[in-house]
């Protein structure tokens, strides 16, 4: 078989840092606005995972849009692996992060002794290209623990968590041009795109009175699809005329082509532009919103008034008995408080699991197949009880 992964180029790193925002806001979607929940929408992607390894394994070359399918749906999947880890099974972050480190050497470890090499210049057998997913799904899930170590547990937020990993994925592109050290620079890069990725997309999601440039998911995600599906189709045609993956005349790493610069610069020209341009918009909404909700007591999280706002329509519906209402209405409250998390969170982690499993309380309370108003309004009880204690 020919090379089944492309060459490492500055579009290659381009779209790598794209599909991974892509990747996270579209599973969130899929869980909380369309409803499906953790459990159904981990299992689609896991399915719909499986078909494009399937694609890509029958395929004798590299076909970017099968490849970078196949990356976005990793990238998805190993978000929700750490996420099971840390959200449902409560292990804790440094536990986690520790363990697919770990997991990680193991893979290396067999890819060299069987393969004497860990280069991706010849991913050109199955068993070779077998170790390259496996290795590509646990830098995923490592990425995420590590971005949300360091965003949560460190907390650093997401403005310093993108220079932070920005910075460090510019030292890693400086060493990769050193010979002896190309592969594990490229591997360590790749790793951090994760954290860089899920940091730029939130520094351009998250309302600006959490720091961010108040795009919103929706928006973020399809600029930056445009971006990737532009790029990817210009591999695509350039694949398709060679006829073949060709292989780099040395071996010494660069960025491709003068071409290859060119498209990767106007794809980051392109999120910067109109990134800039949407923001600016959004920041007269913003402003105009936010001057019409009341101000909450102070609290680590910040303003929270908001979220009290919908919870207090929630009880009051809870309260006359028509919980088909509440339970249509506490859905803003879910999806609202899913999309500050990156803004909330870091600020004092404990005060947002605290809120978040008070939130989740009250959604199992509304959304069970049997439930009773005592239920919902107990439930309910105990969301506005703790925030109420948090904004004391």
């Amino acid at each position: 078989m020919a090379n089944k992964v492309p060459l490492v180029t500055a579009t290659f790193w381009v779209i790598k840092i794209l599909s991974t925002t892509v990747g996270e806001t579209f599973s969130d979607y899929l869980t909380v606005n369309v409803g499906l929940g953790p459990v159904l929408t981990d299992g689609l992607v896991f399915v719909v995972l499986a078909a494009a390894l399937i694609l890509q394994a029958s395929s004798r070359r590299y076909t970017p849009w099968i490849y970078w399918l196949s990356v976005v749906l990793v990238s998805i999947s190993g978000t929700q692996i750490t996420d099971f880890l840390t959200d449902t099974l409560g292990i804790s972050l440094y536990v986690s992060t520790t363990l697919f480190a770990v997991l990680l050497a193991v893979v290396f470890t067999v890819w060299y002794r069987q393969e004497m090499t860990l280069s991706i210049t010849a991913i050109n057998t199955p068993r070779r290209e077998a170790f390259y997913w496996a290795a590509i799904l646990t830098t995923f899930a490592l990425g995420t623990a590590t971005g949300d170590l360091a965003t949560e547990a460190l907390g650093l937020g997401f403005r310093n968590g993108a220079l932070l990993f920005g910075g460090a994925f510019l030292v890693t592109l400086v060493l990769w041009r050193v010979e002896t050290w190309q592969v594990p620079a490229f591997w360590a890069a790749y790793i951090l795109t994760r954290p860089l990725g899920a940091a730029v997309g939130d520094l351009l999601t998250q309302d600006q009175s959490l720091g961010g440039f108040s795009l919103g998911a929706t928006r973020t995600s399809m600029l930056f699809f445009a971006v990737i599906v532009v790029l990817v189709a210009r591999e695509q045609v350039a694949a398709t005329r060679a006829g073949s993956h060709a292989e780099g005349k040395s071996g010494r790493a660069s960025l491709g082509r003068p071409a290859d610069l060119v498209w990767a610069a106007a794809g980051i020209v392109a999120v910067v532009g109109i990134g800039s341009w949407m923001s600016a918009g959004a920041a007269g909404q913003s402003a105009g919103s936010a001057a019409a909700v009341k101000q909450a007591s102070s609290s680590k999280l910040g303003d929270l008034s908001s979220f009290a706002v919908i919870i207090d329509d929630v009880n009051a519906l809870t309260a006359k008995g028509d919980l088909a209402g509440a339970k249509a209405r506490i859905k803003d409250l879910e999806v609202a408080w899913d999309a500050a998390e990156a803004g909330l969170k870091p600020r004092s982690p404990n005060d947002w699991h605290a809120l978040d499993g008070a939130i989740d309380g009250a959604l199992t309370a509304l959304r069970a197949d049997s439930t009773s108003q005592a239920r919902c309004g107990a439930a309910m009880k105990t969301l506005e009880k703790t925030l109420k204690h948090l904004q004391a």
